[in-house]
Protein backbone atom coordinates (compact mmCIF):
# COMPACT_ATOMS: atom_id res chain seq x y z
CA UNK A 1 0.00 0.00 0.00
CA UNK A 2 2.40 2.39 1.39
CA UNK A 3 4.59 1.76 -2.39
CA UNK A 4 1.16 3.08 -4.32
CA UNK A 5 1.09 5.86 -2.60
CA UNK A 6 4.90 6.74 -3.16
CA UNK A 7 4.51 5.74 -7.09
CA UNK A 8 1.48 7.94 -7.49
CA UNK A 9 3.27 10.93 -5.30
CA UNK A 10 6.58 11.01 -7.48
CA UNK A 11 3.76 10.43 -10.86
CA UNK A 12 2.04 13.48 -9.50
CA UNK A 13 5.24 15.19 -8.72
CA UNK A 14 6.48 14.43 -12.59
CA UNK A 15 3.07 15.27 -14.35
CA UNK A 16 3.03 18.90 -12.11
CA UNK A 17 6.50 19.53 -13.46
CA UNK A 18 5.72 18.47 -16.64
CA UNK A 19 2.40 21.46 -16.44
CA UNK A 20 4.08 23.90 -14.80
CA UNK A 21 7.65 24.00 -16.16
CA UNK A 22 7.39 27.22 -17.33
CA UNK A 23 9.61 30.57 -17.50
CA UNK A 24 9.45 33.10 -15.28
CA UNK A 25 8.66 35.97 -17.63
CA UNK A 26 5.02 35.07 -18.58
CA UNK A 27 3.90 34.39 -14.75
CA UNK A 28 4.96 37.77 -13.77
CA UNK A 29 2.99 39.16 -16.75
CA UNK A 30 0.18 37.42 -15.54
CA UNK A 31 1.00 38.59 -11.93
CA UNK A 32 1.06 42.41 -12.81
CA UNK A 33 -2.06 41.92 -14.64
CA UNK A 34 -3.78 40.98 -11.87
CA UNK A 35 -1.86 43.78 -9.45
CA UNK A 36 -3.56 45.90 -12.29
CA UNK A 37 -6.72 44.50 -12.43
CA UNK A 38 -7.30 44.79 -8.70
CA UNK A 39 -5.90 48.66 -8.66
CA UNK A 40 -8.71 49.12 -11.95
CA UNK A 41 -11.51 47.97 -9.66
CA UNK A 42 -11.05 49.51 -6.58
CA UNK A 43 -9.78 53.40 -8.19
CA UNK A 44 -10.24 52.96 -11.53
CA UNK A 45 -7.16 53.55 -12.48
CA UNK A 46 -4.50 51.28 -14.02
CA UNK A 47 -0.72 51.11 -13.91
CA UNK A 48 1.75 50.30 -16.22
CA UNK A 49 4.78 48.39 -16.19
CA UNK A 50 7.45 50.05 -18.45
CA UNK A 51 9.80 46.88 -19.97
CA UNK A 52 10.18 48.58 -23.57
CA UNK A 53 10.49 51.80 -25.25
CA UNK A 54 7.27 51.42 -27.22
CA UNK A 55 5.82 51.15 -24.04
CA UNK A 56 7.63 54.01 -22.72
CA UNK A 57 6.41 56.19 -25.25
CA UNK A 58 2.79 55.15 -24.86
CA UNK A 59 3.42 56.44 -21.43
CA UNK A 60 5.31 59.61 -22.67
CA UNK A 61 2.06 60.69 -24.68
CA UNK A 62 -0.07 60.04 -21.97
CA UNK A 63 1.84 62.28 -20.13
CA UNK A 64 1.87 64.91 -22.72
CA UNK A 65 -1.57 64.73 -22.82
CA UNK A 66 -2.77 64.86 -19.09
CA UNK A 67 0.16 67.82 -18.37
CA UNK A 68 -1.38 69.68 -21.41
CA UNK A 69 -4.68 71.06 -19.14
CA UNK A 70 -5.37 71.60 -15.18
CA UNK A 71 -4.50 68.54 -13.47
CA UNK A 72 -7.55 67.21 -11.58
CA UNK A 73 -6.66 64.44 -8.38
CA UNK A 74 -7.30 61.59 -10.92
CA UNK A 75 -5.46 63.46 -13.20
CA UNK A 76 -2.54 63.36 -10.89
CA UNK A 77 -2.90 59.71 -9.82
CA UNK A 78 -3.39 58.18 -13.33
CA UNK A 79 -0.12 60.16 -13.99
CA UNK A 80 2.13 58.70 -10.83
CA UNK A 81 0.94 55.33 -11.36
CA UNK A 82 2.03 55.05 -14.58
CA UNK A 83 5.63 57.78 -14.17
CA UNK A 84 6.54 57.08 -10.63
CA UNK A 85 9.72 55.42 -11.30
CA UNK A 86 9.75 54.02 -7.33
CA UNK A 87 6.72 52.05 -7.94
CA UNK A 88 8.26 50.52 -11.52
CA UNK A 89 11.42 49.50 -9.50
CA UNK A 90 8.29 47.27 -6.76
CA UNK A 91 7.19 45.63 -9.91
CA UNK A 92 10.53 44.20 -10.24
CA UNK A 93 9.80 41.74 -7.36
CA UNK A 94 6.81 40.41 -9.19
CA UNK A 95 9.38 39.38 -11.84
CA UNK A 96 12.05 37.95 -8.68
CA UNK A 97 9.21 36.00 -7.19
CA UNK A 98 8.14 34.66 -10.26
CA UNK A 99 11.70 33.65 -10.96
CA UNK A 100 11.54 31.80 -7.29
CA UNK A 101 7.83 30.32 -7.86
CA UNK A 102 9.09 28.81 -10.84
CA UNK A 103 12.34 27.28 -9.28
CA UNK A 104 9.87 25.58 -6.68
CA UNK A 105 8.32 23.90 -9.54
CA UNK A 106 11.35 22.60 -10.76
CA UNK A 107 12.95 19.41 -8.67
CA UNK A 108 16.73 19.10 -8.10
CA UNK A 109 18.96 18.23 -10.84
CA UNK A 110 20.19 14.75 -10.42
CA UNK A 111 23.65 13.91 -9.84
CA UNK A 112 26.32 11.79 -11.91
CA UNK A 113 29.28 10.14 -10.47
CA UNK A 114 32.19 8.18 -12.02
CA UNK A 115 35.12 6.61 -10.80
CA UNK A 116 38.03 4.55 -12.08
CA UNK A 117 40.50 2.69 -10.49
CA UNK A 118 43.26 0.48 -11.90
CA UNK A 119 46.21 -1.78 -10.52
CA UNK A 120 47.17 -5.17 -11.00
CA UNK A 121 46.71 -5.40 -14.95
CA UNK A 122 42.91 -4.42 -13.52
CA UNK A 123 40.78 -1.50 -14.07
CA UNK A 124 37.54 -1.09 -12.19
CA UNK A 125 34.74 1.63 -13.33
CA UNK A 126 32.03 2.70 -11.25
CA UNK A 127 29.03 4.95 -12.21
CA UNK A 128 26.09 6.50 -10.75
CA UNK A 129 23.00 8.49 -11.12
CA UNK A 130 21.58 9.83 -8.28
CA UNK A 131 18.21 11.95 -7.71
CA UNK A 132 17.16 13.67 -4.47
CA UNK A 133 14.49 11.40 -3.77
CA UNK A 134 12.43 13.68 -0.96
CA UNK A 135 12.69 16.99 -2.86
CA UNK A 136 10.34 15.23 -5.47
CA UNK A 137 8.28 13.71 -3.02
CA UNK A 138 7.38 16.83 -1.37
CA UNK A 139 7.55 19.07 -4.72
CA UNK A 140 3.69 19.21 -4.53
CA UNK A 141 3.59 20.08 -1.24
CA UNK A 142 6.50 22.97 -2.00
CA UNK A 143 5.14 24.16 -5.24
CA UNK A 144 2.25 25.37 -3.45
CA UNK A 145 3.51 27.05 -0.59
CA UNK A 146 5.59 29.24 -3.16
CA UNK A 147 2.75 29.63 -4.33
CA UNK A 148 0.81 30.94 -1.57
CA UNK A 149 3.91 32.97 -0.91
CA UNK A 150 3.65 34.81 -4.51
CA UNK A 151 0.18 35.32 -3.82
CA UNK A 152 1.13 37.72 -0.96
CA UNK A 153 4.00 39.40 -2.89
CA UNK A 154 1.39 40.08 -5.56
CA UNK A 155 -0.88 41.35 -2.92
CA UNK A 156 1.73 43.46 -1.53
CA UNK A 157 2.19 45.16 -4.94
CA UNK A 158 -1.44 46.35 -5.54
CA UNK A 159 -0.83 48.03 -1.92
CA UNK A 160 1.94 49.79 -2.83
CA UNK A 161 -0.06 50.64 -6.14
CA UNK A 162 -3.43 52.24 -3.77
CA UNK A 163 -0.66 53.63 -1.59
CA UNK A 164 0.81 55.50 -4.09
CA UNK A 165 -2.68 56.55 -5.52
CA UNK A 166 -3.25 57.54 -1.75
CA UNK A 167 -0.93 59.57 -0.98
CA UNK A 168 -0.68 61.42 -4.54
CA UNK A 169 -4.03 62.18 -4.48
CA UNK A 170 -3.88 63.56 -0.83
CA UNK A 171 -1.08 66.03 -2.34
CA UNK A 172 -3.37 67.10 -5.07
CA UNK A 173 -5.24 68.62 -2.24
CA UNK A 174 -2.69 70.11 0.11
CA UNK A 175 -1.20 71.44 -3.40
CA UNK A 176 -4.26 73.37 -4.74
CA UNK A 177 -5.05 74.58 -1.36
CA UNK A 178 -1.73 75.57 -0.54
CA UNK A 179 -1.19 77.74 -4.00
CA UNK A 180 -4.94 78.84 -2.86
CA UNK A 181 -4.00 80.22 0.45
CA UNK A 182 -0.69 81.56 -1.04
CA UNK A 183 -2.89 83.88 -3.17
CA UNK A 184 -5.44 84.65 -0.82
CA UNK A 185 -2.26 85.87 1.20
CA UNK A 186 -0.84 88.52 -1.58
CA UNK A 187 -4.44 89.81 -1.96
CA UNK A 188 -4.26 90.38 2.14
CA UNK A 189 -1.13 92.01 1.74
CA UNK A 190 -2.19 94.44 -0.57
CA UNK A 191 -4.94 95.55 1.06
CA UNK A 192 -2.64 95.58 4.36
CA UNK A 193 -0.46 97.79 2.10
CA UNK A 194 -3.34 99.96 1.18
CA UNK A 195 -4.01 100.16 5.28
CA UNK A 196 -0.83 101.01 5.89
CA UNK A 197 -0.72 103.98 3.31
CA UNK A 198 -4.13 105.36 4.89
CA UNK A 199 -2.91 105.07 8.55
CA UNK A 200 0.52 107.23 7.19
CA UNK A 201 -1.46 109.79 6.00
CA UNK A 202 -4.13 109.82 8.57
CA UNK A 203 -1.24 110.53 10.92
CA UNK A 204 0.35 113.18 9.08
CA UNK A 205 -2.72 115.10 9.27
CA UNK A 206 -3.11 114.33 13.41
CA UNK A 207 -5.98 112.21 13.09
CA UNK A 208 -4.21 109.09 13.69
CA UNK A 209 -2.43 107.86 16.43
CA UNK A 210 1.05 106.85 17.14
CA UNK A 211 -0.51 103.84 18.67
CA UNK A 212 -2.60 102.92 15.63
CA UNK A 213 -0.15 104.00 12.89
CA UNK A 214 2.18 101.35 14.54
CA UNK A 215 -0.31 98.75 14.50
CA UNK A 216 -1.00 99.38 11.07
CA UNK A 217 2.68 99.23 10.13
CA UNK A 218 3.17 96.10 12.39
CA UNK A 219 0.07 94.42 10.33
CA UNK A 220 1.75 95.52 6.96
CA UNK A 221 4.49 93.81 7.68
CA UNK A 222 3.16 90.53 9.50
CA UNK A 223 0.96 89.71 6.35
CA UNK A 224 4.62 90.03 4.16
CA UNK A 225 5.93 87.27 6.34
CA UNK A 226 2.67 85.58 5.70
CA UNK A 227 3.46 85.82 2.05
CA UNK A 228 6.36 83.96 2.33
CA UNK A 229 6.00 81.22 4.02
CA UNK A 230 2.43 80.88 2.74
CA UNK A 231 4.50 80.79 -1.08
CA UNK A 232 6.94 78.66 0.48
CA UNK A 233 4.54 75.75 1.24
CA UNK A 234 2.62 76.25 -1.69
CA UNK A 235 5.95 74.89 -3.52
CA UNK A 236 7.16 72.25 -1.06
CA UNK A 237 3.68 71.35 -1.76
CA UNK A 238 3.90 71.15 -5.02
CA UNK A 239 7.09 69.59 -5.22
CA UNK A 240 5.96 66.73 -3.50
CA UNK A 241 3.02 66.01 -5.78
CA UNK A 242 5.81 66.11 -8.01
CA UNK A 243 7.77 63.76 -6.73
CA UNK A 244 4.75 61.37 -6.30
CA UNK A 245 4.14 61.67 -9.76
CA UNK A 246 7.49 61.36 -10.87
CA UNK A 247 7.98 64.22 -12.77
CA UNK A 248 11.23 66.54 -13.73
CA UNK A 249 12.43 69.28 -16.06
CA UNK A 250 9.49 70.91 -18.03
CA UNK A 251 7.22 68.52 -16.59
CA UNK A 252 7.12 70.48 -13.65
CA UNK A 253 5.41 73.62 -15.00
CA UNK A 254 2.38 71.47 -14.41
CA UNK A 255 -1.18 73.52 -13.87
CA UNK A 256 -3.18 73.14 -11.08
CA UNK A 257 -7.14 74.43 -10.65
CA UNK A 258 -7.14 77.77 -8.97
CA UNK A 259 -9.22 76.27 -6.05
CA UNK A 260 -10.56 73.95 -4.39
CA UNK A 261 -14.17 71.67 -5.06
CA UNK A 262 -16.73 72.82 -2.83
CA UNK A 263 -17.82 70.62 -0.10
CA UNK A 264 -20.41 68.41 -0.74
CA UNK A 265 -24.06 69.05 0.69
CA UNK A 266 -24.30 65.70 1.84
CA UNK A 267 -21.49 63.73 4.23
CA UNK A 268 -21.12 59.91 2.65
CA UNK A 269 -22.70 57.24 5.02
CA UNK A 270 -20.97 54.21 4.80
CA UNK A 271 -22.75 51.10 6.13
CA UNK A 272 -20.47 48.51 8.47
CA UNK A 273 -17.43 50.18 7.35
CA UNK A 274 -15.33 47.60 9.87
CA UNK A 275 -16.69 44.16 8.37
CA UNK A 276 -15.88 46.49 5.15
CA UNK A 277 -12.47 46.69 5.98
CA UNK A 278 -12.20 43.54 6.77
CA UNK A 279 -13.08 42.17 3.85
CA UNK A 280 -11.16 44.30 1.74
CA UNK A 281 -8.29 45.50 2.58
CA UNK A 282 -5.22 44.25 1.01
CA UNK A 283 -3.20 44.21 4.47
CA UNK A 284 -5.85 41.64 6.03
CA UNK A 285 -5.90 39.73 2.85
CA UNK A 286 -1.78 39.53 2.75
CA UNK A 287 -1.64 38.45 6.33
CA UNK A 288 -3.74 35.71 5.61
CA UNK A 289 -2.26 34.46 2.79
CA UNK A 290 1.03 34.41 5.11
CA UNK A 291 -0.84 32.72 8.31
CA UNK A 292 -2.25 29.90 5.48
CA UNK A 293 1.96 29.55 3.53
CA UNK A 294 3.47 29.65 7.07
CA UNK A 295 0.62 26.75 8.39
CA UNK A 296 1.57 24.62 5.11
CA UNK A 297 5.23 25.11 5.96
CA UNK A 298 4.65 23.76 9.47
CA UNK A 299 3.02 20.69 8.13
CA UNK A 300 6.01 20.37 5.44
CA UNK A 301 8.38 20.70 8.55
CA UNK A 302 6.59 17.99 10.38
CA UNK A 303 6.61 15.57 7.86
CA UNK A 304 10.14 15.62 7.16
CA UNK A 305 11.51 17.04 10.51
CA UNK A 306 13.47 13.40 10.43
CA UNK A 307 14.61 13.11 6.99
CA UNK A 308 16.84 15.68 5.61
CA UNK A 309 18.46 13.57 2.70
CA UNK A 310 16.77 11.40 0.87
CA UNK A 311 18.38 9.85 -2.74
CA UNK A 312 18.45 7.03 -4.95
CA UNK A 313 20.40 5.95 -7.65
CA UNK A 314 20.95 3.48 -10.15
CA UNK A 315 24.97 1.81 -9.92
CA UNK A 316 26.88 0.05 -12.53
CA UNK A 317 30.32 -0.98 -12.29
CA UNK A 318 32.99 -2.41 -14.82
CA UNK A 319 35.64 -4.75 -13.57
CA UNK A 320 38.48 -6.18 -16.60
CA UNK A 321 37.63 -9.73 -16.45
CA UNK A 322 34.17 -9.63 -15.05
CA UNK A 323 30.76 -9.36 -16.27
CA UNK A 324 29.25 -5.49 -15.97
CA UNK A 325 27.17 -5.65 -12.27
CA UNK A 326 24.37 -3.02 -11.78
CA UNK A 327 21.76 -2.32 -8.97
CA UNK A 328 20.66 0.91 -6.82
CA UNK A 329 21.81 2.98 -3.72
CA UNK A 330 19.82 4.56 -1.35
CA UNK A 331 21.38 6.98 0.81
CA UNK A 332 19.37 8.57 4.09
CA UNK A 333 20.73 10.60 6.75
CA UNK A 334 20.33 8.95 10.17
CA UNK A 335 18.63 11.01 12.71
CA UNK A 336 21.09 10.30 15.93
CA UNK A 337 22.14 14.09 16.53
CA UNK A 338 19.53 16.25 15.04
CA UNK A 339 15.87 15.00 15.62
CA UNK A 340 14.60 17.73 13.57
CA UNK A 341 13.50 19.53 16.73
CA UNK A 342 14.84 22.65 16.13
CA UNK A 343 13.38 22.57 13.09
CA UNK A 344 10.16 22.07 14.33
CA UNK A 345 10.37 24.39 16.69
CA UNK A 346 11.28 27.04 14.69
CA UNK A 347 8.02 26.37 12.04
CA UNK A 348 5.22 26.67 15.00
CA UNK A 349 6.71 29.80 16.33
CA UNK A 350 7.25 30.89 12.87
CA UNK A 351 3.60 29.97 12.50
CA UNK A 352 2.00 31.28 15.74
CA UNK A 353 4.18 34.70 14.44
CA UNK A 354 1.80 34.61 11.46
CA UNK A 355 -1.67 34.06 13.53
CA UNK A 356 -0.88 36.66 15.56
CA UNK A 357 -0.18 39.36 13.15
CA UNK A 358 -2.72 38.85 11.45
CA UNK A 359 -5.04 39.37 14.34
CA UNK A 360 -3.34 42.03 14.91
CA UNK A 361 -3.60 43.61 11.27
CA UNK A 362 -7.59 43.11 11.51
CA UNK A 363 -7.17 44.56 14.83
CA UNK A 364 -5.64 48.06 13.02
CA UNK A 365 -7.46 47.67 9.86
CA UNK A 366 -11.22 48.22 12.36
CA UNK A 367 -9.25 50.71 14.30
CA UNK A 368 -8.35 52.98 11.07
CA UNK A 369 -11.57 52.44 9.66
CA UNK A 370 -13.37 54.09 12.86
CA UNK A 371 -11.09 56.54 12.59
CA UNK A 372 -10.94 57.42 9.72
CA UNK A 373 -15.01 58.05 9.10
CA UNK A 374 -15.05 59.94 12.67
CA UNK A 375 -11.84 62.25 10.98
CA UNK A 376 -14.01 62.22 8.13
CA UNK A 377 -17.11 63.49 9.53
CA UNK A 378 -15.51 66.02 11.84
CA UNK A 379 -14.23 67.26 8.58
CA UNK A 380 -17.07 67.69 6.59
CA UNK A 381 -19.18 69.09 9.99
CA UNK A 382 -16.40 71.41 10.39
CA UNK A 383 -16.09 72.73 6.62
CA UNK A 384 -19.69 73.15 6.35
CA UNK A 385 -19.40 75.13 9.53
CA UNK A 386 -17.37 77.49 8.22
CA UNK A 387 -19.05 77.63 4.63
CA UNK A 388 -22.21 78.43 5.81
CA UNK A 389 -21.91 80.21 9.13
CA UNK A 390 -19.19 81.80 9.93
CA UNK A 391 -17.55 83.39 6.97
CA UNK A 392 -21.60 84.26 6.05
CA UNK A 393 -21.93 85.94 9.51
CA UNK A 394 -17.99 87.35 8.94
CA UNK A 395 -19.26 89.25 5.94
CA UNK A 396 -22.29 90.19 7.37
CA UNK A 397 -20.56 91.66 10.17
CA UNK A 398 -18.30 93.49 8.01
CA UNK A 399 -21.08 94.96 5.71
CA UNK A 400 -22.47 96.60 8.80
CA UNK A 401 -18.98 97.75 10.35
CA UNK A 402 -18.81 99.86 6.73
CA UNK A 403 -22.39 101.05 7.15
CA UNK A 404 -21.44 102.49 10.70
CA UNK A 405 -18.08 103.54 9.43
CA UNK A 406 -19.76 106.00 6.77
CA UNK A 407 -22.24 107.01 9.00
CA UNK A 408 -19.17 107.88 11.51
CA UNK A 409 -20.24 105.68 13.70
CA UNK A 410 -16.69 104.02 14.08
CA UNK A 411 -13.58 105.05 13.54
CA UNK A 412 -11.14 103.77 10.84
CA UNK A 413 -8.91 101.89 13.01
CA UNK A 414 -12.22 99.22 14.91
CA UNK A 415 -12.48 98.91 10.74
CA UNK A 416 -9.61 97.73 10.15
CA UNK A 417 -9.48 95.57 12.82
CA UNK A 418 -12.50 93.87 11.72
CA UNK A 419 -10.97 93.26 8.33
CA UNK A 420 -8.38 91.61 10.14
CA UNK A 421 -10.46 89.59 12.08
CA UNK A 422 -11.80 88.53 8.21
CA UNK A 423 -9.02 87.51 7.10
CA UNK A 424 -8.43 84.86 9.70
CA UNK A 425 -11.52 83.43 9.41
CA UNK A 426 -11.19 82.74 5.56
CA UNK A 427 -7.90 81.38 6.19
CA UNK A 428 -9.86 79.11 8.61
CA UNK A 429 -12.49 78.31 5.98
CA UNK A 430 -10.13 77.38 3.21
CA UNK A 431 -7.73 75.23 5.78
CA UNK A 432 -11.35 73.59 6.92
CA UNK A 433 -12.46 72.64 3.16
CA UNK A 434 -8.58 71.41 2.48
CA UNK A 435 -8.74 68.79 5.48
CA UNK A 436 -12.62 67.89 4.50
CA UNK A 437 -10.61 66.50 1.43
CA UNK A 438 -8.15 64.86 2.60
CA UNK A 439 -10.38 62.88 5.04
CA UNK A 440 -12.55 61.94 2.26
CA UNK A 441 -9.50 60.51 0.89
CA UNK A 442 -8.60 58.50 3.89
CA UNK A 443 -12.40 57.33 4.30
CA UNK A 444 -11.80 55.95 0.35
CA UNK A 445 -8.59 54.30 0.80
CA UNK A 446 -9.38 52.89 4.17
CA UNK A 447 -11.32 50.15 3.21
CA UNK A 448 -9.17 48.89 0.78
CA UNK A 449 -5.60 49.23 1.68
CA UNK A 450 -3.18 50.70 4.46
CA UNK A 451 -1.95 54.01 3.91
CA UNK A 452 0.88 56.18 5.66
CA UNK A 453 0.65 59.86 4.65
CA UNK A 454 3.88 60.46 6.05
CA UNK A 455 5.70 57.79 4.24
CA UNK A 456 7.04 57.72 1.03
CA UNK A 457 6.64 55.51 -1.61
CA UNK A 458 8.86 52.80 -1.03
CA UNK A 459 9.37 49.02 -2.24
CA UNK A 460 11.06 48.11 0.78
CA UNK A 461 8.13 46.30 2.25
CA UNK A 462 7.78 44.02 -0.87
CA UNK A 463 11.93 43.20 0.02
CA UNK A 464 11.19 42.46 3.20
CA UNK A 465 8.25 40.59 2.28
CA UNK A 466 10.45 38.22 -0.07
CA UNK A 467 13.18 38.09 2.82
CA UNK A 468 10.17 36.70 5.20
CA UNK A 469 9.40 34.52 2.74
CA UNK A 470 12.85 32.59 2.12
CA UNK A 471 13.60 32.80 6.00
CA UNK A 472 11.01 29.86 6.07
Amino acid sequence: MSAKITLRRVTASVALVALLAACASPVANGAFDEVADTTEQRIGKRPLWIKSEQEEQTVREALDRLLAKPLTADDAVQVALLNNRRLQAGFAELGIGAADLTSSWRPANPGFTYGRLRGGGETEIERAVTLDALSLLVLPISAGIESRRYERTKLNTATEVLSLAARTQRAWYEAVAAEQIAKYAVDVREAADAQAELARRMKQVGNFSMLAYAREQLFYADTTARVAKARMAATAARERLGRLMGLWGRDMAFKLPERLPDIPKQPRDIENIEAKAIAERLDVRMAKANAEATRKANGLTQATRFVNVLETGLMRNSETGNKDKTGYEISIEVPIFDFGDAKATKAENLYMQSVNLLADTAINARSAAREAYTGYRTAYDLAQHYAFHIIPLRQKVSEEMVLRYNGMLISTFELLADARDQIADVSAALEAQRDFWIADTDLTFVTIAPVDASGSPSSLGMVAARSGAAGH
